[in-house]
């Protein structure tokens, strides 16, 4: 047993039983490295990932590993969940090293945390082989990591963006112009460069694999709205049917996959998350009027997010776990075999409607994906046989759930169902987010008006909360409307005080916070939005509920210094081009 057995974090936990002397990431742990000379291996993962799985059962829970590790490093865990400014700045590392990034992430770094070396998963033999090579590289050739590790931090500094000063024609003591100059001609450019990587015949963007990008769709129904392009509408709802009628979205149960592993939606990587499911179910509510398929996915991915992803405190978990036994997909696939066993003489008639060809199975060892090509002709015979297959899936072994409650997440959640509970009059929906706003306002924000970034069981993780958390949180409290307005008013004056850069612009981890080797500020969108858009939205949200005009003010510098960064990539940081169109209609 090591010290992650007391970790409030899920993953943490799931590593508590190695062999390996995991420790916290914490000054006494780098205080630990210094004192032995040894370097930090830095692990970072979280509970859902299935290569992070793979690599703890052939690495971390093997002695022989176990024992290289221990006798020559400080071995510390980090959940990336948890501690997203830690898997920021060693992501910015891992690029800058490699190219590329993921999960399980590995760094090794000296005791104040500067990295000289890092990658993702290693099977364990070149595993082995590494530890190996770095501790060689340590006790031989100090000179050399120390240089390294020194071009890599101002690498990842000077990967940084390039922003704009817009404090010259918009004051930070000041108001801005009446009519802030949000140039049209650069959303239409972003929008014809988005569409430009739109999959005409699958939907979304790019090939596999396949993302759901909902920030992108997002933009391009605001860019709608402005334009009247129905080519970006219709690209939307391409998106939004060919992942309804995919593998990627559960047909028995409903809710919706990380990705597909495929351009088609077919076959997922099956974890579902809880963002993935809020932001989704925002998309399928703005389509609600657009078509039955619509409605029923937004219904069917509500429920679920009631159901499935409600802790017992009333706050909502953070993901299910893609494994299942340590396979993945093991609660999800059906043979034919047992879909006849299930189904009986309804099997036949079932795998067509499922998009099965028993004589070409889309999964593994000889299993399917169940998918929708098209609405069954009898629907109660469709409905029937759903609800008979999921009842027999949930005699199936289960995949892990993650209960900590990360506070962004459920902001978007809490304004996912604010806003599908609007535009349906589903009044449960509303009291879901108005009890989940209930626990972040009890569990997560402290005394001072700051914000804990995770939670379990209803205690607050001492990690803090960055950027998304607060932007997130306030606008699903915006969404709430009433007592909830002064709630978010709060937190939005804690971005403007612990994460401004002074220039209009913000970090994502607050002036106060632990000092890493770098001070992330990334305008780029993940699966979500970006922390800096999602402070953008809610601003301008906040001086659309409010009237106050320092709120449009600062909505408008926070795009205004991204410009040249979302003039150069469009296609990634559509959080902040969507709130740009919303800052336009603003100003007629």
């Amino acid at each position: 047993m090591n010290e992650l057995a007391g970790a409030l974090s899920p993953y943490l936990q799931q590593h508590a039983a190695n062999p390996v002397a995991w420790r916290q990431w914490s000054a006494e742990a780098l205080a630990e490295a210094a004192e032995r000379d040894v370097p930090l291996l830095i692990s970072i993962g979280y509970s859902t990932c299935h290569w992070c799985h793979v690599m703890a059962h052939e690495s971390f829970e093997d002695k022989t590993v176990a024992d290289a590790i221990n006798s020559r490093f400080v071995a510390v865990k980090v959940d990336r969940e948890e501690r997203p400014d830690l898997d920021a700045v060693y992501m910015q590392a891992t690029m800058a090293i490699t190219g590329q990034g993921g999960w399980p992430m590995t760094v090794f770094s000296f005791p104040d945390g500067t990295p000289f070396f890092a990658g993702t998963y290693f099977p364990k033999t070149h595993f082995l082989r590494l530890l190996d090579a770095v501790h060689a590289a340590w006790t031989t050739q100090r000179e050399e990591l120390t240089h390294q590790g020194a071009a890599i931090v101002e690498a990842s500094a000077q990967s940084g963006p390039a922003f704009a000063d817009v404090t010259v024609a918009c004051p930070l003591d000041g108001p801005c112009p009446p009519a802030p100059p949000i140039r049209t001609e650069m959303l239409d450019a972003a929008a014809a460069t988005t569409m430009a990587s739109a999959d005409a015949v699958n939907g979304g963007f790019g090939s596999a694999p396949k993302f759901p990008s909902v920030p992108a769709l997002r933009f391009l129904c605001d860019a709608y709205v402005r334009t009247g392009d129905a080519a970006l509408l219709d690209h939307v709802k391409l998106t939004a049917e060919r992942m309804a009628r995919g593998g990627i979205y559960d047909q028995l149960e409903g809710g919706f996959a990380r990705y597909s592993v495929d351009a088609a939606w077919t076959v997922p990587h099956f974890e579902k998350m809880l963002y993935d499911n809020a932001e989704l179910l925002w998309l399928y509510a703005r389509l609600y009027g657009e078509g039955a398929l619509f409605a029923r996915v937004a219904d069917e991915t509500a429920a679920f997010l009631l159901e499935r992803f409600s802790t017992g405190e009333g706050a909502f978990a953070a993901a299910f776990d893609a494994d299942t036994d340590g396979v993945e997909g093991l609660t999800y696939a059906w043979t034919m075999a047992e879909l006849e066993a299930v189904l009986g003489e309804d099997a036949a008639w079932a795998a067509a409607a499922f998009g099965i060809d028993p004589a070409n199975p889309n999964f593994e060892h000889g299993a399917n994906v169940l998918e929708l090509p098209r609405d069954p002709e009898d629907s109660a015979r469709w409905e029937a046989v759903r609800h008979r297959l999921l009842a027999a899936r949930r005699r199936r072994p289960q995949p892990g759930r993650d209960d900590k409650v990360v506070a962004a997440w459920n902001g978007l959640a809490i304004a996912a169902l604010a806003e599908y509970s609007s535009r349906t009059r589903h009044r449960d929906s509303l009291l879901a987010a108005e009890r989940a706003a209930e626990v972040l306002w009890r569990v997560h924000v402290r005394g001072d008006g700051r914000l804990a970034r995770v939670s379990l069981g209803g205690v607050a993780s001492e990690a803090p909360g960055i950027l998304e958390d607060y932007a997130a949180v306030a606008l699903g409290f915006l969404r709430l409307g009433g007592d909830w307005t002064t709630r978010a008013q709060g937190l939005l004056e804690q971005i403007r005080e612990h994460f401004t850069d002074y220039e209009g612009g913000f970090y994502d981890t607050a002036a106060d916070a632990e000092a890493l080797v770098t001070r992330p500020a990334d305008v780029h969108d993940g699966p979500t939005a970006s922390g800096w858009a999602l402070a953008a939205a809610a601003l301008l949200e906040a001086f659309q509920v409010t009237g106050d005009e320092t709120y449009k003010d600062d909505a408008w510098r926070a795009v205004a210094r991204a410009e040249p960064v979302m003039g150069a990539n469009p296609r990634f940081t559509a959080g902040l081009h969507a709130v740009a169109e919303a800052l336009v209609r603003a100003q007629h």
